[in-house]
């Protein structure tokens, strides 16, 4: 299984850009993403996410599933331009076939986000990391709602060197951690009355 690892906070502007200057050396990449599910809503059911990403040049088709403390989950993308491309790819890499069935009967766009993440590779003893400062909105249908939080990933090498980074981040800048994922917040857009 591909494991995603990260620890997300939510901040501000001001915040992101003090972080940006002590951390500098980063990527600027525009990214607009589109997340999906079936109109019966099977994949948010099982907690999945799919989504297709815009990633600067780059269009990447995601599938995230769920771990069991919040921070770790399981994580397959392929390079394609439509989602309904993906799908197979995705359902053989991650072995979740019944992907295939799910979305059988077609995908439905439900809820997205826009904005712009500055990518810094930090090293952390032996391994490494992305920090990724992200700026912009979450949307579903004509609603929308700024997003500003800053994101360490694991990319190589041990949780615990991940973690006390994390940590000595949200000590130093005062981040409050998310434990809600983009599309999580994204979808609760559209339910707010």
């Amino acid at each position: 299984m591909a494991t995603e690892f990260e620890i997300k906070y939510v901040t501000t502007a001001d915040t992101l850009r003090a972080i940006a200057e002590r951390f500098p050396g980063g990527t600027l990449i525009p990214m607009t993403t589109t997340y999906y599910d079936t109109r019966d809503g099977a994949l948010s059911q099982r907690r999945w996410t799919l989504r297709h990403r815009q990633e600067g040049e780059k269009q990447v088709c995601t599938l995230k599933t769920p771990g069991c403390d919040g921070i770790t989950r399981g994580e397959w993308e392929c390079d394609c331009e439509q989602i309904t491309d993906a799908i197979a790819p995705l359902a053989n890499t991650s072995g979740l076939t019944q992907l295939m069935h799910l979305t059988q009967n077609g995908l439905i766009a439900t809820c997205g986000a826009a904005f712009e993440r500055i990518a810094v590779p930090v090293k952390i003893g032996e391994s490494t990391a992305e920090l990724a400062l992200d700026q912009g909105f979450l949307i579903n249908g004509d609603k929308r709602i700024p997003l500003c939080e800053c994101e360490v990933e694991l990319k190589s090498g041990k949780k615990e060197d991940i973690l006390s980074f994390a940590a000595d981040l949200a000590e130093k800048y005062h981040l409050k951690q998310e434990n809600r994922s983009k599309f999580a917040r994204a979808k609760a857009l559209g339910q707010e009355a």
